[in-house]
C-alpha cells in the first residue's frame, strides 16, 4: 500500500512541474537563486515545493506563484481565448542551483 502512494506522489510532482521558463526576466533572476517554472493550474506553493525538491533534490528556500490570464485574440475572424498559465518562481537555499538548460 505504502508503495502505491509513493508512486502516486512521484505522478502528481511530474503533473505539477510542466517546464521551466526559459525567458530574459527568468535568466536574470536565475543570478540570485531563482527558478521558474510552468506549473499546473490547480498546483498548491507546498505541493510544488514538495515537487521541486524530490524532482532536482535541491532545498527550496521560497515559493511565489503568479497567474497569468489568457488573452482574447481574433485569428481569421474567429475570436478564440489563449489559456491561463501558472508559473512559480522558485528560491533555492544558497548554494543550490537547478541546471534548467540540460536537455536542449
Amino acid at each position: 500500500m505504502a508503495k502505491k502512494k509513493e508512486t502516486v506522489a512521484i505522478e502528481r510532482d511530474y503533473e505539477v512541474i510542466r517546464e521551466p521558463v526559459i525567458t530574459e526576466k527568468a535568466t536574470m533572476g536565475s543570478e540570485h537563486g531563482q527558478v521558474t517554472f510552468r506549473v499546473a493550474n490547480d498546483a498548491t506553493k507546498p505541493e510544488i515545493k514538495r515537487a521541486v525538491e524530490a524532482l532536482f533534490k535541491v532545498k527550496v528556500k521560497n515559493v511565489n506563484t503568479l497567474i497569468t490570464k489568457g488573452k482574447t485574440k481574433r485569428f481569421r475572424g474567429v475570436l478564440g481565448k489563449r489559456n491561463d498559465v501558472k508559473k512559480a518562481i522558485i528560491t533555492l537555499e544558497e548554494g543550490q542551483t537547478i541546471d534548467t538548460g540540460a536537455g536542449i
